[in-house]
């Protein structure tokens, strides 16, 4: 294996130990030492909310939905259902009102182009005064002039009003006839109701819809079959599945026949609500047998179902048999095609889908190209898919703002945050305007490298850019609040986030069980996942991941392994991020056994090898210091044509200095270069420690100071590891000094660094020194752990100092009185044990 992984190559030359300059002795105490830096300041999620608040829509006055089944209320107001924060609104500009605005009373209305002609004098008069108030006062102008307007042709009124831009207004006006004929006893007309369908399916307001139609008994109309497609396709975009599928059925009740629109838009449901595969093949069926040919749209919604459940042989299967029954795929069906493999890791199928293509002379458009660069990003190639960008402009289509997302993504899951928020501003440059996607994918970056200064001035930037937030940006918040000792800032964002009108959809919840479960809180989680389905919506595979997350982060394996026989039970089949996230279980809980069995799985072809799986297995074998394993999945990333990032060449980097392997470490920093790489922190932190455990400490320094020379930032784990050379060959002054230089640079000693001192000096029986390092670190606010105490107790029994131990160990009740009393009983035992080992010796 050596001589495929690793070609053989020169070592680095070492420089021999430097002499120790004579110099004073520094003491560890604050009088001698330099200040310490003033602790990181405290997340502000304060802030961030102030920004992110400043730009969402004002939150409306929140009222519960009630049916309206009951005959009387109260002529107050309605269940609003207003779109400022609950919904997607179309980007276009609202007509001015005062374009119908009349002078007078008893003038004669002014129209627009003859925009609203058909309404009688009456009937402008009203449309006139409605468009004149503010959306807040509409409900009050209803009520002052009932009489006039239920005098009206309301039918056409509300016409008008959608006509002229202002669906918003006709929302409301029809939410105060809902209610004002619903106090008379008096049904709506049918006819209203149709009218509403399709101006809320016209403008995208699908969860306005949904809620509006759980209000209304819609069953008990008799609507036109488009209406009801247009109430099913609301329900499904906003996860309310089985109310979808109830539709349909009652729909079928009734005798309407589905057109071809109704039955994609059911595929949809089905494929979107999942274990469905044999209910989508049923509709196909009767599809055919009334006679409904396939259209484009069929086939992407059948392929694109197959893709969310993994189903990659059910999709190429379905794609042939349609080809072999003459229906030629267009763009929309190869590109749904494309997005299944890509979106699988399979990356070369997903190149031969576009061979095919371009045999078959069907023009990709700016979708296809997307897909493309989802393609390469998923197996590994960021550059490949940056480089799309260029190829899409020279084939004389722009790349939009899916195409920059897509890349900005790619390049923040591979860590190279800088060249992500470069291409963000070139995608500026070039008249590309970020949609809320973008803003949220950049957002989504900054967050998990806890950079909320740049934050806040994304937020600033969709401010200026007039690009207003939405579900998905508080979901990206939610989700950066995810993390131990955070669990306040969730509940804070949630409520902050619902009084901005945004309810949690499948989505949101996902988020919270995941984050919840990060920071560490599985009862939160659990109740997230039970008012999950109180609110009506199915878990999904993407549930289960998320609770497969919160396991993860604390390496409980073995509900992870319940949570996965419970998918598997239920019809749910995990797909590479539930074994992504089960292999990282696994390796915190220090299973390699489960480890194992997973890379059976994927080696024996059970499970596909993606990159993202093969990615997997290296960091999670190196976590358990598995060798072997690592190298096996590192060359079957080569077999299989995947590109190794930096991270992979880092983590082989390592293990080989850490397992004094240092001939392939050197190879691993060779194949760094040749693959076009730059060592970044990670990489020289790495070097560094390979020197300091290679007793090469002056070695270590010089890898640091290049890494300055360089432009990079030294981090807390680039000081303490040269300070741990330094201590391993007992140069105690030297690892003051760089601590001194640490201090100066802004950065704060933590534990592991006063422990690597405690460790020199216990190590050479420098039990004066010990106690000024624990002195230093309570003046400073770090109190000792065991590991501490541990390491103090150990040098006094190595040093045969049996009485010195007990003595120190009778005073950490003094230091912290908080300390664990059976800890403090155990070191007593180790003590008495090497006791007396060592007067049985004598």
């Amino acid at each position: 294996m050596e001589g495929t992984l690793f070609p053989s190559r020169p070592v680095l030359p070492i420089q021999t130990n430097r002499p120790i300059q004579p110099s004073p002795p520094v003491k560890f105490n604050a009088t001698t030492l330099p200040p310490l830096p003033q602790n990181p300041s405290s997340f502000p999620i304060d802030s961030l909310l102030h920004h992110l608040l400043n730009i969402s829509s004002p939150p409306n006055t929140p009222h519960n939905l009630k049916p309206l089944n009951p005959p009387h209320q109260t002529n107050g107001t309605f269940p609003s259902l207003h779109i400022s924060g609950d919904s997607t609104p179309k980007q276009h500009q609202f007509k001015k009102p005062t374009s119908v605005l009349v002078p007078s009373f008893e003038d004669k209305a002014r129209t627009e182009d003859g925009l609203i002609d058909f309404l009688t004098i009456k009937g402008k008069m009203m449309f006139n005064s409605i468009v004149e108030s503010p959306l807040d006062c509409v409900n009050e102008l209803c009520d002052s002039a009932k009489f006039e307007l239920l005098e009206v042709d309301l039918i056409s009124l509300l016409k008008a009003l959608d006509l002229s831009g202002n669906w918003e207004r006709a929302l409301l006006v029809f939410e105060w006839i809902l209610l004002n004929l619903n106090a008379e006893s008096l049904k709506l007309d049918k006819q209203i109701i149709e009218l509403m369908v399709r101006i809320l399916g016209k403008e995208s307001q699908h969860t306005i819809a949904s809620k509006l139609f759980d209000v209304i008994p819609i069953e008990q109309y008799s609507l036109d079959v488009r209406a009801y497609t247009t109430v099913i396709h609301a329900y499904s975009r906003t996860g309310k599945y089985e109310r979808a599928i109830d539709l349909f059925e009652k729909l079928m009740e009734m005798g309407l026949s589905p057109t071809l629109v109704t039955y994609n838009v059911m595929l949809d449901v089905y494929g979107k609500k999942g274990r469905s595969w044999n209910k989508i093949l049923g509709l196909l069926d009767e599809m055919k047998s009334k006679g409904l040919e396939f259209d484009d749209f069929t086939c992407s919604t059948v392929i694109s179902a197959c893709g969310r459940e993994g189903l990659l042989d059910e999709a190429k299967e379905f794609f042939a048999r349609l080809k072999s029954q003459g229906f030629v795929p267009g763009t929309v069906t190869y590109n749904s095609l494309l997005q299944v493999f890509g979106k699988a890791g399979v990356f070369m199928e997903a190149l031969s889908i576009l061979k095919e293509m371009e045999d078959n002379n069907c023009p990709p458009d700016a979708v296809t190209y997307n897909e493309l660069v989802a393609a390469y990003v998923r197996a590994g190639f960021a550059e490949e898919g940056a480089s799309v960008l260029k190829t899409m402009t020279q084939k004389g289509t722009m790349p939009n703002a899916v195409t920059y997302t897509t890349v900005i993504n790619a390049y923040g899951r591979a860590g190279k945050e800088e060249e992500a928020l470069r291409l963000f501003n070139q995608m500026k440059e070039t008249g590309c305007v970020p949609n809320v996607c973008t803003y949220n994918a950049v957002l989504a970056m900054l967050g998990k490298k806890s950079r909320p200064k740049e934050m806040i001035k994304v937020l600033c930037d969709m401010k200026l850019s007039g690009c207003a937030p939405n579900r998905i940006t508080w979901n990206t918040m939610l989700a950066m609040c995810g993390d131990k000792g955070k669990h306040k800032y969730v509940n804070q964002v949630l409520r902050e986030m619902k009084n901005c009108g945004f309810e949690p959809d499948r989505d949101t919840f996902n988020t919270l069980i995941s984050a919840y479960g990060r920071c560490g809180s599985d009862i939160d989680a659990a109740q997230m996942h039970d008012e999950m389905i109180r609110a009506g919506f199915t878990p999904c595979i993407s549930t289960y991941n998320a609770l497969l997350n919160a396991l993860a982060r604390r390496g409980d394996w073995k509900a992870a392994e319940s949570v996965i026989l419970d998918m598997k039970n239920k019809g749910y089949k995990p797909n590479e991020t539930s074994y992504s996230l089960m292999i990282n279980c696994h390796a915190k809980g220090g299973n390699v056994r489960g480890i194992e069995r997973i890379e059976n799985e994927i080696y024996e072809g059970h499970i596909f090898p993606s990159w993202i799986l093969l990615r997997t297995l290296v960091l999670a074998n190196f976590k358990c210091r598995a060798l072997r394993g690592m190298e096996r999945a590192f060359q079957q990333l080569q077999i299989n044509g995947y590109k190794h990032d930096l991270v992979l060449f880092n983590s082989m980097l390592s293990i080989y200095a850490r397992k004094n392997m240092y001939d392939r470490a050197n190879d691993m920093l060779h194949m760094i270069r040749e693959n076009g790489l730059q060592p970044d922190l990670v990489t020289y932190n790495s070097l560094m420690d390979m020197y300091a455990r290679k007793g090469e400490c002056w070695k270590a320094e010089e890898i640091l100071l290049s890494l300055q020379k360089s432009g990079g930032k030294p981090d807390l784990v680039s000081y303490n590891t040269v300070i741990k050379g330094f201590c391993r060959q007992g140069h105690m002054q030297e690892a003051i000094r760089i601590l001194s230089e640490m201090t100066a640079r802004g950065i704060r000693p933590c534990i592991f660094t006063y422990n690597t001192f405690v460790t020199g000096y216990s190590g050479r029986g420098m039990f004066s020194e010990v106690d000024e390092v624990i002195s230093y670190m309570t003046q400073n606010n770090c109190k000792p752990n065991e590991l501490t105490y541990k390491i103090v107790v150990d040098g006094y029994c190595k040093a045969r100092k049996f009485e010195e131990a007990m003595d120190f160990l009778s005073k950490i009740k003094e230091i912290d009185n908080s300390f664990d009393d059976g800890y403090v009983e155990r070191l007593s035992s180790r003590i008495r044990g090497n006791w007396e080992a060592f007067e049985n010796l004598k």
